[in-house]
């Protein structure tokens, strides 16, 4: 799937590819995300007037395991994105019990395996992301 550059997403569940996530949570293929945090984000991202999608996401730490085949298996799975620390960072704010949420929103695009597009790397992105993330801050 090509998705448009600077499309906001809020993983609320990820696909659980990597190794780390299963040094602080039993085994398992998914790992759900829940938290103070992802409420916030939702709120301050409506206020914001921003568009965005809850997601299912792929967290794998070697971008060479993202093969064609393991790409569908995982589309299959519903994941919109893949990324390299969301499962993990979820699992491990579990095991400590702490909030934890994660904003994502596309930059480059592998989205035709043949042709690696950086694009402009989600510049337009960043300060939205930064706003959002300062006010939550701020409520804390």
């Amino acid at each position: 799937i090509d998705l448009p550059e600077n499309e906001m997403f809020l993983p609320v569940r990820a696909i659980r590819g990597e190794g780390t996530s299963f040094y602080y949570q039993e085994p398992g293929q998914f790992i759900d995300m829940k938290s103070d945090y992802l409420n916030e984000i939702e709120k301050i991202i409506t206020d914001m007037k921003l568009d965005y999608d809850e997601i299912t996401t792929w967290t794998t730490d070697g971008f060479f395991r993202e093969t064609p085949d393991r790409v569908k298996q995982f589309r299959e799975l519903g994941a919109t994105t893949v990324e390299m620390e969301c499962a993990g960072m979820a699992a491990c704010a579990l095991f400590r019990k702490i909030d934890f949420a994660q904003i994502l929103f596309t930059a480059d695009t592998l989205a035709d395996i043949d042709n690696y597009d950086e694009r402009d790397w989600g510049s337009d992105s960043h300060s939205a992301g930064l706003k959002i993330c300062s006010q939550i801050l701020s409520r804390v």
